[in-house]
């Protein structure tokens, strides 16, 4: 596990959170749906373990909000500032956390591992070069780090759980 240790928060730093690792990637998504939420030309977000991710303020207040794929996500956001710091996407739940970079102390820190769904990027946003880009999604063995696939292989197990008491719950309703 890397020795760097990232700090970030809302604004009136009543939710603050610790990543303890280096992120498994930074995604820059450039879809519709990542600009209308955030109101901005992209979504930058750094993918870590939510295990990996430390709270140490408040409890941040998990919001519901829709998504392309049906499933939605998980948003937390601030119960006072309302400041969205992190989120959970419906393919592995709660257990990968989706850290707005901006929120971060120090946001220069972490710069981009690749560009997606730049089919709907915006035509002014010049995208750097030596970074993967990807007019949609992509292949993670392409694009991953081999620690960083590892560490995605090691979840498995609890994705696939998290998965399954999903269903089983959506059948019960």
């Amino acid at each position: 596990m890397s020795e760097v240790v990232r700090e970030g928060g809302c604004d009136c730093k009543a939710v603050r959170y610790r990543m303890l690792s280096e992120p498994l990637i930074v995604h820059c998504c450039h879809c519709r749906w990542c600009q209308r939420e955030t109101g901005a030309s992209f979504a930058l977000n750094a993918m870590i373990e939510s295990s990996r991710l430390v709270n140490l303020g408040v409890a941040p207040e998990m919001v519901h909000t829709p998504s392309e794929s049906g499933a939605g996500q998980q948003i937390a956001r601030c119960p006072t500032c309302r400041i969205a710091v992190w989120s959970h996407y419906s393919s592995a739940g709660p257990i990968i956390a989706f850290v707005r970079v901006g929120t971060l102390d120090n946001p220069d820190s972490l710069a981009p591992g690749v560009h997606i769904f730049t089919a709907s990027k915006q035509p002014w946003v010049v995208l750097p070069q030596g970074v993967p880009i990807f007019e949609q999604y992509y292949d993670r063995k392409q694009v991953w780090s081999r620690e960083a696939l590892a560490r995605r292989e090691a979840l498995l197990p609890e994705i696939a759980a998290y998965r399954r008491a999903r269903e089983a719950a959506e059948r019960n309703t």
